[in-house]
């Protein structure tokens, strides 16, 4: 289960991306069955941008 805070929650995706857990964002929605456009914009209500690899 992915972290509700969004500050945690970027952080979270952040790393399980850039330690390779995941091969990408839709990889990573997929296996926590999330929407990675629902997560993309929970993220960028809160200033958070996606650039293809990681938000920030």
């Amino acid at each position: 289960m992915l972290p509700s805070d969004p500050i945690i929650l970027v952080s979270t995706i952040n790393m399980m991306l850039r330690d390779g857990q995941y091969e990408d964002l839709e990889d990573l929605c997929a296996c926590h069955d999330c929407d990675p456009e629902e997560l993309k914009a929970t993220l960028n209500a809160h200033g958070f941008t996606f650039d293809g690899h990681q938000f920030k």
